[in-house]
């Protein structure tokens, strides 16, 4: 799916469109965010594409919502 990652105020936020869904992440594998997974403050849990660690936010990527198994 596609989300937006941005970082307003030191915090990072990821905006669903077609949800119209905004969630803080709470939770990070990776410092720099990318090939790793994250956790929103809703429970999700997504996978990020790999991408260089000094990509520019906001940024449209497409995303990988783990199950909720």
């Amino acid at each position: 799916m596609k989300v937006m990652l941005r970082n307003a105020a030191g915090k990072m936020s990821v905006y669903v469109p077609k949800k119209d869904l905004e969630e803080s992440v709470v939770e990070a594998e990776k410092e720099s965010l990318w090939g790793g997974w994250i956790k929103l403050g809703n429970g999700w849990i997504l996978d990020l594409p790999e991408m260089a660690a000094d990509t520019r936010l906001p940024i449209t990527v497409e995303a990988r919502k783990r199950s909720d198994d």
